[in-house]
């Protein structure tokens, strides 16, 4: 059970993003600012956890010959072709923080967070396209269900696309196709290393993109020792160093079918803080269209275990 819930409170913890990425701006903040100083707490936390990592594990092997075995294999030294690659696979990640957290100038953070979620058809379109399958019957009904409760967890059947800015949207899409090349790319780099040095190169890899594209003068010009810091150190701690920690634990345990599952609580998080903190109206109507982009989220997952179920059914003939 505890594996569960370690993979349902790091899904958790994405969702808490929005609500306080909004409360910064309402402080005054900038887009730049905000990841920056997400990303800044995200790589130091990350690092100092990786450095545990490898003493602890050292430590136990010079008591434990079996484990000192597992330790060199665990901590081999990563090449620097190795280390470019992870931090090449961490920059959408950075890409996706902007074009969201920017989404949210524009839209409402329960809106924003439901186009977030479009990654997950947005996934099958690009493997469907990169390998040249059509989806089958139950990607297909996925898709169906997830159109047809993003239109009413959105309001746009309520309200009509014309009540919605056209840039917000268009940056909440952005932020899903982003979100769905580093779900793609993310774990074919180096999956050899270990969990707590994947997670830090990628988060220092998205730094440096960040740095270039908004040099972080907060940390220079006394902003970062305002409020900026705790809005950093929450952001840092619930995106970039919580859910990986948390997800690197249950996952193993449940399976990455179960995990996909379990991840869809973000959605219901997310929308539910904007309500209660943002004071945002969220109606019935678009409760139910989360609801059924939840089953739209699971509806594949579930297929898969129920086939892997089946096929490991003994058959016995009569």
């Amino acid at each position: 059970m505890k594996y569960y819930l370690s993979v349902l409170a790091g899904a958790m913890s994405y969702g808490i993003l929005s609500t306080i990425v909004v409360l910064a701006y309402g402080e005054g903040y900038q887009l730049g600012e905000v990841v920056g100083s997400q990303l800044v707490t995200g790589f130091i936390l990350s690092w100092l956890l990786a450095l545990y990592t490898k003493f602890k594990t050292k430590r136990r092997s010079q008591t434990d010959s079996k484990t000192s075995a597992a330790a060199t294999r665990v901590f081999t030294r990563l090449t620097w072709k190795q280390r470019l690659l992870l931090m090449a696979a961490g920059t959408p990640t950075v890409i996706t923080g902007l074009v969201y957290y920017q989404s949210l100038r524009y839209i409402p953070a329960s809106l924003a967070i439901i186009l977030l979620f479009q990654f997950t058809w947005i996934s099958v379109l690009i493997q469907a396209v990169s390998k040249r399958q059509r989806p089958d019957k139950v990607t297909f009904l996925t898709l169906i269900i997830l159109f047809g409760g993003t239109l009413l967890a959105a309001g746009f059947l309520e309200q009509g696309l014309s009540e919605f800015n056209g840039l917000g949207i268009a940056l909440g899409l952005m932020a899903a196709v982003s979100y769905s090349l580093f779900v793609l790319f993310s774990g074919k780099a180096v999956p050899s290393a270990h969990p707590a040095f994947r997670s830090a190169w990628m988060v220092t890899g998205g730094l440096i993109l960040l740095c270039i594209l908004f040099p972080p003068t907060f940390l220079f010009n006394g902003l970062i020792w305002s409020q900026l810091l705790v809005f950093g150190l929450l952001l840092g701690f619930f995106g970039a160093f919580i859910p990986p920690v948390l997800f690197a634990i249950g996952v193993p345990h449940i399976g990455g079918d179960m995990a996909g599952i379990l991840g869809a609580v973000e959605l219901p998080v997310a929308v539910l803080l904007s309500s209660i903190v943002l004071h945002e109206h969220v109606s019935g109507l678009q409760w139910f269209g989360v609801i059924i982009v939840l089953i739209g989220v699971g509806l594949p997952e579930l297929y898969k275990m129920r086939l892997k179920r089946s096929r490991s059914t003994p058959q016995y003939s009569s």
